[in-house]
């Protein structure tokens, strides 16, 4: 007679770490319908269906990427197979104010308008097009609770927690054309409450807003438009706020340094002096920033002080784990938002290269970039010495030492600096010809440039020459690892930002998590202790999730890691782009392959250390997260 095993898989001999933060043991791990079954030292491979050998490898809750925009990524292509093959069993999306939650917003006045198209083409640098597909036919509800619903139908890899965007939310209630040009009114903000808690009570884990200066729309007549949450007044986000700390959720926000009292007004929400507990609120990003090499004091001083005793707040800055590295396509880069010129060219559709060249060829628009280049680079001036001193609020410092050549068609600058590139090209021009240029090439290349006055007639050049395909980089904070690593693990911080599923040809943080891990590890068993901690139980508590956790019962979300390809592993040389089909478009990814050598979801089998499993994407293994009660949230921390 045959006996049924008592397990489905029995994972043996792991060092394990469960997530709270304490020393690892050596044991065994045992899961039966899809959760945690048993653990312990020497359990019976006789009772299993299925066993893997784990000696020498760490095993752990399936890590949480915490800041993700994956919202239409997962309606093409459920499984997330970018994040899962680096251990992520769980994603919170819809941060930056967008998501889908509300549908398309599509309006029967005004059919020509694309809300989502709108708001997310520039914020999060995706070609029209490929927002389209991904659109296409697929979105149909039109409030939160359907949402939910149809998350609940796809078969999902990774478990999805979606939270309520502001954005799509003033859309919602008052149409694009009045969210970006007034205030609501009594009603609208009433209802725009309304929908918020109704969100709640569903199970949404938090809401998101917005106020990076970046952020703006793609379609006419709105190109100079900033995204509709930018638009609301501290008292539209006081209102939302008090219906976030009602249901105790959490509120993601990005601020605006341009606007540093209301900043200050939003951020001090969360204090808990004339309220019964603090708002919780977490922001983008703790960074050492190039441009600024103080500003990473400031913003953990910060931090400080909204947490302290005499606010009594409850906050929690994200931290990039890597050297923000950030590519760019001729000026398709989300750095270069940062000037009014540089916007003219990004307001121009990806694809539109006549209309940028034509742009380029106007004097008055190469006058305004000028300026725009040049700024602080020039006389004697307060801009000029807070350019010197590296004390800007920028991210791009503009310096073409700091920019290097990914690619381009004329293949010698590859991997090359362009300050290089530029120098050869001055003594080209001061010798007439004579030297400078490194072979007949490139002087013929720099004579078709003619006359060049600086570096802003050297970029100009390079995009009148080769428009978007030319591919250059700059890493613009995380430099000093030393800083980096105290960011990283700073009690005021959570690994994160890592924006998964946005920027689809400028960023890959995929592995962000695993670098934290790398970090960890080039340290101490203890730190990897905590950063397991920091990447699974903490980031559960502070977006209530139920996940992250090894407890009996808990659903089997495990990741298996090999922790000497994790100590040898080079995040930055393993980027990569490749063509995802799903898109019809080039994607920037990165490999960790070797460092992950089995990552389970509901039991499910989505990674063995090499390739995706065929059931990733096809069969349900994660599930839309609910939030759980504050207070399981914290016993589970």
């Amino acid at each position: 007679m045959e006996v049924t095993p008592a397990w489905d898989l029995l994972i043996r001999g792991a060092l394990v770490f469960d997530g709270l933060g304490g020393a690892p043991s050596r044991h065994d791990l045992a899961v039966k319908n899809g959760h945690i079954a048993a653990r312990g030292v020497n359990l019976p491979t006789s009772a299993a269906a299925q066993v893997v050998e784990a000696d020498g490898q760490w095993l752990m809750p399936g890590l949480i990427d915490n800041h993700t925009h994956f919202d239409l990524e997962v309606e093409v292509a459920p499984g997330l197979p970018e994040a899962v093959r680096h251990g992520t069993t769980s994603v919170v999306m819809s941060n930056c104010s967008l998501g889908l939650a509300f549908g398309d917003l599509a309006s029967a006045d005004h059919p020509e308008q694309q809300p989502i198209i709108d708001c997310f083409a520039r914020v999060e640098n995706m070609p029209k097009r490929v927002l389209a597909r991904c659109l296409s036919g697929r979105v149909t509800w039109d409030n939160t609770a359907d949402y939910l619903e149809h998350l609940d139908t796809l078969p999902l890899g990774p478990s999805v927690a979606p939270m309520v965007p502001h954005s799509m939310l003033r859309i919602a209630v008052m149409g694009l054309e009045s969210s970006i040009s007034r205030e609501p009114t009594e009603n609208e903000l009433k209802r725009m409450c309304e929908l918020t808690e109704a969100a709640f009570q569903q199970g949404y884990i938090g809401f998101s807003s917005d106020g990076l200066p970046l952020h703006y729309l793609a379609n006419d007549p709105h190109r100079n438009e900033k995204i509709p949450a930018q638009h609301a007044s501290l008292k539209e986000l006081r209102a939302i706020g008090e219906v976030v700390r009602k249901y105790d959720r959490v509120w993601q926000a990005t601020p605006d340094p341009e606007n540093p009292i209301k900043t200050l007004g939003m951020f001090a929400l969360t204090s808990k002096r004339f309220r019964k507990r603090p708002l919780s609120m977490t922001a983008t990003a703790a960074m050492d920033i190039n441009c600024n090499r103080r500003a990473h004091k400031g913003l953990i001083g910060f931090s400080k002080l909204l947490n302290s005793r005499l606010v009594g707040g409850d906050f929690t800055f994200q931290a990039l784990s890597a050297p923000f590295r950030v590519y760019a396509d001729g000026v398709t880069s989300p750095l270069l938002e940062e000037r009014p010129s540089f916007r003219e060219l990004m307001a121009i559709d990806v694809e539109d290269v006549e209309s940028r060249r034509e742009l380029l060829a106007d004097p008055e628009f190469v006058e305004r970039f000028r300026a725009d280049w040049r700024d602080g680079k020039d006389g004697y001036s307060l801009s000029r010495l807070r350019h010197e001193l590296r004390m800007e609020s920028t991210t791009f410092s503009r310096e073409l030492r700091d920019m290097n050549m990914d690619r381009c068609p004329f293949a010698p600058w590859n991997g090359e600096n362009l300050d290089a590139i530029f120098n050869r090209q001055q003594r080209h021009q001061n010798s007439q010809g004579r030297e400078g240029a490194r072979d007949t090439g490139e002087a013929q290349l720099f004579d078709e440039f003619g006359p060049l006055r600086d570096d802003a007639d050297f970029i100009i050049a390079l995009l009148r020459r080769f428009d978007r395909e030319f591919r250059w980089y700059v890493v613009t904070a995380n430099e000093r690892p030393e800083i980096l690593k105290d960011l990283v693990f700073h009690p005021e911080t959570l690994p994160g930002f890592n924006d998964s599923g946005a920027h689809l040809t400028n960023m890959a943080y995929f592995d962000g998590n695993l670098v934290t891990l790398q970090i960890a590890a080039r340290d101490s068993i203890e730190l990897v202790a905590l950063a397991v901690k920091r990447l699974t139980r903490d980031a559960a508590r502070l977006f209530r999730l139920d996940a992250g956790t090894l407890d009996m019962g808990a659903p089997a979300d495990l990741v298996l890691i090999n922790p000497d390809a994790l100590l040898t592993y080079d995040s930055a040389a393993n980027t990569q782009m490749i063509h995802r089909d799903v898109f019809d478009h080039p994607q920037m990814v990165n490999r960790s392959d070797g460092v992950v050598a089995g990552v389970w979801i509901g039991g499910h089998l989505a990674w063995d250390g090499s390739v995706c499993t065929p059931a990733l994407g096809e069969v349900k293994m994660g599930r839309p997260l609910r939030a759980v009660s504050t207070g399981i949230a914290k016993q589970a921390a």
